[in-house]
């Protein structure tokens, strides 16, 4: 007896639900990690075509580094407002950089004794050097000069880089000029070379060339930055001014207030009112607060502008660029 056996041909086992649904999900998976990938490389594309472009244009002379922060000190009959030029040249050319402008003594109270100005402005200074370990540049304009100059004598330790002297009358002032009438020349020594002329802020400055003698009694200020008076701080004052890395002098023979405008340079009257550069003046010499050592190290650097009146200085962008900005790194 033949027995046929008909065969079921073979087929696909029937997924189950479960299994399906497992499938799906691996699936969506895969998809996902790769639409992560192709998501972050075209991101990474859309940087490079941006940012790279950016950089190439990018301004000669700005720089995406981390700048030291910059102190501003104003000068005679200023404030904060007069110098809000500057300080936006600093940050636009120097992007990020802290830039403080100090609000002390303004206007009719830059009067004031400079000693007395001194000790406000170390405080204000010290409390910003404190949170800068890395050290601070000061940029002083005309009196303020001389402030910073006292300043950076008078305090240990100080952490700052840069000094910049902005059309200052560091050697002294002794002239006719929108701020000292004509007429008051000659007698100014009389006044200024007493207690109560050492009271007043240009007084502290002025050196009469014809009255020396006068100038080294009656004077408080100036005579003892120079060295000019011996005194049992000059040893540590000079060590204190040789701190600072880089001194910057700047001013111009158009001033028209700074008088003689070499002072700005540290050079100054003689007796004839013939005009002895720094290096021909005694305290140069004699090195007496640290100034011929700095120029030694190759640490000063002197900038002429013509063409900039005294209270426009601050305001001159050519002169920022020229004399300034490449200081405030």
């Amino acid at each position: 007896m033949l027995l046929i056996f008909r065969t079921r041909p073979k087929t696909s086992p029937v997924s189950s639900p479960k299994s399906v649904l497992w499938s799906v999900r691996d699936l969506t998976a895969d998809l996902r990690e790769m639409n992560t990938q192709r998501l972050l490389l075209l991101l990474l594309l859309v940087v490079l075509l941006l940012v790279v472009p950016l950089l190439l244009l990018w301004p000669p002379g700005v720089s995406v580094g981390r700048y030291k922060p910059v102190i501003i000190v104003h000068g005679l009959f200023d404030g904060p407002k007069e110098l809000a030029n500057l300080s936006n040249y600093i940050t636009k050319v120097h992007p990020g950089t802290a830039v403080t402008v100090i609000d002390l003594y303004p206007y009719i109270f830059s009067l004031k004794p400079l000693w007395v100005q001194v000790k406000g402005f170390r405080i204000a200074i010290q409390s910003i050097m404190q949170q800068s370990p890395d050290g601070v540049h000061i940029l002083c304009y005309s009196q303020g000069g001389l402030i910073c100059r006292a300043l950076l004598s008078t305090t240990p330790n100080h952490t700052v880089n840069t000094f910049i002297s902005l059309s200052s009358p560091l050697a002294g002032q002794y002239g006719d000029t929108g701020h000292v009438p004509g007429c008051l020349k000659t007698l100014a020594y009389k006044i200024c070379y007493n207690k109560c002329g050492q009271k007043v802020s240009v007084c502290d400055y002025w050196n009469d060339p014809h009255h020396r003698s006068r100038y080294l009694q009656g004077n408080s200020f100036l005579t003892l930055l120079n060295g000019d008076i011996p005194h049992n701080q000059m040893k540590a004052w000079r060590e204190n001014f040789l701190r600072i890395k880089n001194l910057v002098l700047i001013g111009g023979p158009d001033d028209g207030v700074i008088t003689p405008w070499q002072s700005s340079h540290f050079g100054f009257y003689d007796s004839n009112e013939n005009v002895v550069e720094m290096r021909n003046q005694e305290y140069y010499k004699n090195d007496t607060f640290g100034l011929k050592t700095l120029d030694d190290r190759g640490k000063v650097s002197v900038c002429v502008q013509s063409g900039v009146e005294h209270t426009k200085w601050h305001s001159n962008y050519s002169v920022f660029m020229s004399c300034i900005e490449k200081w405030l790194t």
